[in-house]
Formats: C-alpha cells, sequence, structure tokens
C-alpha cells in the first residue's frame, strides 16, 4: 500500500511540474528535464548536447534555467564525460567563481566575475583605498556590461595544485601598480632564489636564538668537547 501511494504522489508532483511545461522530457530518475513554459522560456533543470563542428569540439552541459537565463551552478563536461569546468550565474551572466580543469580533473584557473542586473545598470562595490590597502569605500558605479572580471584570478600548476600567477581585475580592468587602487597585477609564487648577500634560513634562526649572548659554544656532532 504504502508502495502505491508513494507512486501516486509522485505521479502527481512530475504532473503538477509538467503541466506548467509546453515542451518538457523525462530524465532517466524520473524528473522534469528541458522544460520550456507557456510564455517560451526555458525553466527548471537542463543538460544541453552540443556536436562537433568545423573543429570545434562538442560537450554537454547541466545546470539550471530561470526565465530563460542561466542561474546558480552549471558544469560542463567534454563528450567523452571529463568534467571541463564549473560556472556560476546569475541574471544569466557569470557571476562569482569559475573553475576551470584539465583532462585529468586537475584544476588549471580560478576567475572571479562579478553580474549585474540588467535592469539595474548601478551596481554598489567596494573600492579600495590607495593609501590603506585594508580600508574600502562602498562606491556606487554604473556597469556598462552585463558581467565583468572583479576580483581575484589564480593560475596553477596543475601537477602540484600550487598557485603560480594571480591576477587581480576592479570592474573588467585589470589592475597594475600605480593606477590609484594599489593592487600589484601579477604576483608570481615560487621559492625565492637566494642573491648573494642573503643568509641561510639555519644562520639567521641560530643568530636569533642567540642574540645578546657574551659567548656561544658550538659543538661540531662529536660525544665531547
Amino acid at each position: 500500500m504504502t508502495r502505491w501511494f508513494l507512486l501516486l504522489c509522485g505521479l502527481i508532483l512530475v504532473s503538477a511540474a509538467t503541466a506548467q511545461c509546453r515542451t518538457f522530457r523525462i530524465g532517466v530518475k524520473g524528473d522534469t528535464l528541458d522544460c520550456v513554459d507557456m510564455k517560451g522560456d526555458k525553466q527548471g533543470k537542463w543538460v544541453i548536447h552540443v556536436d562537433e563542428l568545423r573543429g570545434n569540439p562538442g560537450y554537454e552541459e547541466e545546470g539550471i534555467f530561470k526565465n530563460g537565463q542561466k542561474e546558480g551552478m552549471w558544469r560542463k563536461f567534454n563528450l567523452m564525460g571529463d568534467l571541463l569546468c564549473i560556472e556560476n550565474y546569475h541574471w544569466g551572466n557569470k557571476d562569482g567563481i569559475s573553475r576551470y580543469y584539465n583532462l585529468v580533473g586537475q584544476l588549471t584557473r580560478e576567475e572571479s566575475w562579478k553580474a549585474t542586473n540588467p535592469d539595474h545598470p548601478y551596481d554598489t562595490v567596494e573600492v579600495p583605498d590607495p593609501v590603506n590597502p585594508l580600508k574600502v569605500t562602498m562606491t556606487l558605479v554604473k556597469v556598462e556590461a552585463h558581467t565583468e572580471a572583479h576580483g581575484q584570478w589564480n593560475y596553477y600548476d596543475p601537477n602540484s595544485g600550487m598557485i603560480v600567477k594571480t591576477e587581480t581585475y576592479f570592474l573588467g580592468k585589470l589592475q597594475t601598480p600605480g593606477n590609484g587602487n594599489n593592487v600589484v597585477n601579477t604576483i608570481r609564487v615560487g621559492p625565492k632564489v637566494p642573491g648573494p648577500g642573503d643568509k641561510p634560513r639555519e644562520v639567521l634562526e641560530y643568530e636569533k636564538r642567540n642574540s645578546g649572548k657574551k659567548k656561544v659554544r658550538e659543538r661540531e656532532g662529536g660525544t665531547g668537547y
């Protein structure tokens, strides 16, 4: 009895969802996919398949449409099923963090985007103080594009997972030294190459540990003096 009741509830839910769709399809899990409502707008969960064409690789992407626009997290795969990227959308445009991967699933790039409501082209953003980078002010600006690079972009060494380059954007503009935001446009991360006057870390620790002592006795590794 319980089994038939649950089945009936499921059919009712599916019927209620599909009643709002002019066209749709039912997925392998019984969920409603690729819904186009009575106004012709895409709604709900979609799986989009694009075949290879004129040398361009094919792909599949899945995510949510809201009133005909991408919304929330979308995932893209190649036709072999390998994850290519995870992107976030708002008002149909990239918004927040997008991550990109190579064919073995290693992170290669991380982007930061800011979307603007197309119906309201003005937005409030944080503007860093040119003197004190820890201080920001909220400023109302007019945004020309619907989405722009905004925030920190990281580029990774796929093998080690370490950041090899960082870029900072402010409403689509790559920040450079002296442009009023006190932000360096590119930061390379890696081991420092010692210069001629640099002391090894062990020597610096030794000098700090014995600072102020009149006489320091050294031991070379023997069992006695």
